[in-house]
């Protein structure tokens, strides 16, 4: 008889755990199967352009997707069902990056939703146009809190989250342009060229716990004012040809994000058009 009713337990309280999964994955509707091997990526800004082709990339090499979003939340409910149409987890979790506070919480949110982040792409960026004459602090405090701030606290949040002993990486979107100055976007600019000096000294101060890359687009979609004719006489103005395209920004990522020996370097995609040197940003040179 004892045997009987410790059989009977055992069965009640197996039906009990699948009906908690079960209401777990309906709560949950982004949901797939979780292991204990699972890689898991933040993209930020990764509702649209190259942040979503970034997400997505990943997601189809093996990495379970922390979708940020700002407001564009169709867009990043969007990118999430094609992650989990690739088989992977994914996640939406909207973030103002310019406020401190939303921005510190984002990574244990991101942790609580989908379990350990391993890597962290920061993608978002704020490209608001002004130059030497309109520049003002204002503008330039914008693009510092989103551009350098975000990112050095992002940072800060995976190296406390990251076990001794393991390893995660921090991927900042930069610009070709840092080595290929001209004033246009001046306060833009700043931002990226003071990202790129935390590149250098975040690889160093938190190593080897984190590697810390750097990855610089060319021309690489419409942006600003410029509409698409002028962004097809402009993608063929470098060296190879073209600029880059979403997708060559994407694999680039996710080299990175495996390439388990490179720290502190940016990697330049962009068709060679660091080589060019200009006076005007590209998208004013065809109109």
């Amino acid at each position: 008889m004892a045997a009987i009713v410790e059989a009977l337990e055992q069965s009640l309280m197996q039906a009990r755990l699948a009906d908690d999964n079960a209401q777990d994955n309906a709560n949950n509707k982004f949901t797939a199967p979780m292991t204990q091997t699972n890689k898991i990526a933040l993209v930020t800004g990764a509702a649209k352009r190259i942040g979503r082709a970034i997400a997505l990339a990943l997601a189809q090499d093996g990495w379970d997707i922390v979708v940020h979003y700002r407001h564009s939340a169709a867009e990043a409910e969007a990118t999430a069902h094609d992650i989990v149409a690739l088989g992977r987890r994914a996640v939406t979790l909207a973030c103002d990056l310019s406020n401190e506070n939303e921005t510190r919480a984002l990574l244990p949110r991101a942790e609580a939703a989908l379990g350990r982040v391993n890597c962290v792409v920061n993608s978002a960026s704020l490209f608001d146009y002004d130059d030497a004459a309109s520049f003002g602090v204002a503008r330039l405090d914008a693009h510092m809190h989103a551009n350098l701030a975000a990112p050095v606290l992002l940072a800060q949040a995976l190296y406390a989250a990251t076990p001794d002993g393991e390893q995660g990486v921090v991927i900042n979107l930069l610009d070709q342009k840092l080595d290929n100055l001209n004033p246009d976007f001046l306060s833009y600019t700043l931002s990226k060229a003071a990202l790129q000096a935390a590149n250098t000294m975040l690889a160093q101060a938190l190593a080897p716990k984190l590697r810390v890359v750097g990855l610089a687009p060319g021309l690489t979609m419409v942006s600003g004012d410029m509409d698409d004719q002028a962004f097809e006489r402009a993608h063929p103005l470098a060296p190879l040809g073209k600029g880059s395209t979403p997708d060559d920004i994407a694999q680039a990522a996710c080299y990175l994000a495996k390439a388990g020996a490179v720290t502190g370097t940016t990697l330049m995609v962009d068709g060679g058009q660091h080589l060019m040197p200009s006076s005007r940003d590209v998208m004013f040179l065809t109109k």
